[in-house]
């Protein structure tokens, strides 16, 4: 399990990010709506507490767990740039990726992929070496990479050997490149908008700009996996109508049900 793409169209959600008694996202509200988590590993969010609870509700409700590192950014919660260099980069990623692999094996539970956060995620786009050393890093755990479509990422991956499993975002923005728009303060996505992306998305290859211009994303009728925001105002409500999206392509697809 841990080393496969994705067969049907599924949902994938950032989770445990909160640190001491600090809490973002409704995460035991919102797991059972889920196939996968990407569990924050200490950097931009999650003690080791929390990290090892997000496990432990992975394993309750039979979600895949995935880490999700990020920079040292607590402050920031690792959206903030930061220049570190390529090496410093690697080791930060198998040092968090590393930490929650020691609690999931402690718990019995695969690691199942690798997603980068908020800030990490936009350096690897910019910076060809950047990419290459945190694509490095997760080759060594040898489980897939989750991410937005990217050519040089595909190519970068396949020459690692490492899975690149392609994703999409319901509850935020595309710009008219195809590309994912940062999350802006105050920024408003609505459940029926999460429910018409990923069933465009999934039915149609079709997805709506900032602009409200249609483009194709690619995926023909590969499946792949819709990303939610955990800390998102309206994310219990987004994940329900995801869900119902998701569940209708994949009995139209005649891929396996949920």
């Amino acid at each position: 399990m841990a080393t496969q793409l994705a067969t049907k169209y599924e949902i994938n959600a950032d989770m445990g990010e909160g640190f001491g008694r600090w809490k973002m996202g409704p995460d035991e509200e919102l797991m059972p709506f889920l196939d996968a988590a990407n569990i924050a590993c200490g950097f931009h969010a999650g003690d080791p507490s929390i990290m090892l609870k997000t496990i432990q509700l992975c394993k309750q409700h039979n979600v895949r767990a995935g880490a999700h590192p990020g920079l040292p950014d607590l402050i920031g919660f690792g959206r903030r740039k930061m220049d570190i260099s390529p090496r410093d980069l690697h080791a930060i990623v198998l040092y968090q990726v590393g930490a929650l692999k020691a609690m999931l094996d402690a718990e019995g539970v695969p690691l199942s992929h690798i997603k980068p956060h908020g800030e990490l995620y936009f350096y690897m786009q910019r910076d060809p070496t950047i990419m290459r050393a945190v694509l490095e890093a997760v080759s060594v755990f040898k489980v897939p990479v989750y991410a937005c479509k990217n050519p040089l990422q595909a190519a970068m991956c396949e020459e690692l050997g490492v899975l690149f499993q392609e994703e999409l975002y319901v509850d935020i923005n595309y710009s008219p490149e195809g590309t994912i728009v940062p999350v802006k303060p105050g920024e408003q996505i609505t459940p029926d908008m999460c429910y018409e992306r990923a069933r465009s998305a999934a039915l149609e290859d079709r997805g709506i700009d900032v602009n409200g211009d249609a483009f194709r994303y690619g995926f023909g009728e590969r499946p792949f996996s819709i990303c939610l925001h955990s800390d998102m105002p309206a994310v219990l409500e987004n994940a329900r109508r995801t869900r119902e999206a998701v569940d209708q392509a994949n009995k139209a697809r005649s891929f396996s049900a949920p």
